[in-house]
């Protein structure tokens, strides 16, 4: 199977949005905006949904790249439109949540299609790994969110609120 130049272009460019995301939510619980490496996962992000659209075999794929552009722009024009109220953080933090999550489902569905080259782990969409994998994804997300909102509430909540 046979990558276009394009095709490169999407995979190598968005690739690095995979270890910047575990990064930030491994040392934030969240994507940060405003860290070095939140802005990188958004470049990153972005090369690879717009790339999307020309290579996508599917329609899905499309709806897949719009939403996740749609929750990256929303996410990230928080951060940078700042509004006053908590409840853009959370608002903010679901949707970029949401971007790691429209990032891992392509990713692991399209890997294990693929991997290893000319005998895949996978040749079928209903096949038990690849729905299994997709399952724990989306277990994470909706795990996560909840702990995240929980992680906000009290960073909002504590009484050394000034020092944050």
């Amino acid at each position: 199977m046979s990558i276009s130049p394009i095709g490169w272009l999407h995979t190598l460019g968005s690739l690095p949005a995979i270890p910047l995301a575990a990064y930030l939510l491994f040392k934030h619980g969240r994507i940060v905006p405003e860290s070095k490496a939140g802005r990188a996962y958004f470049w990153f992000m972005l090369l690879g949904v717009l790339t999307v659209y020309p290579i996508a075999h599917q329609p899905v794929g499309l709806v897949i790249a719009t939403v996740t552009l749609a929750a990256l722009l929303l996410g990230y024009g928080i951060a940078v439109w700042k509004p006053a109220r908590r409840a853009w953080a959370y608002a903010q933090t679901v949707a970029l949540s949401l971007s790691v999550f429209l990032l891992m489902v392509p990713t692991a569905t399209e890997s294990l299609r693929r991997l290893p080259v000319g005998d895949p782990l996978v040749t079928d969409l209903k096949d038990p790994l690849l729905l299994g994998v997709q399952g724990a994804l989306l277990l994470a997300l909706l795990v996560g969110i909840p702990l995240q909102a929980r992680a906000l509430y009290k960073r909002n909540t504590a009484p050394d609120q000034a020092a944050h």
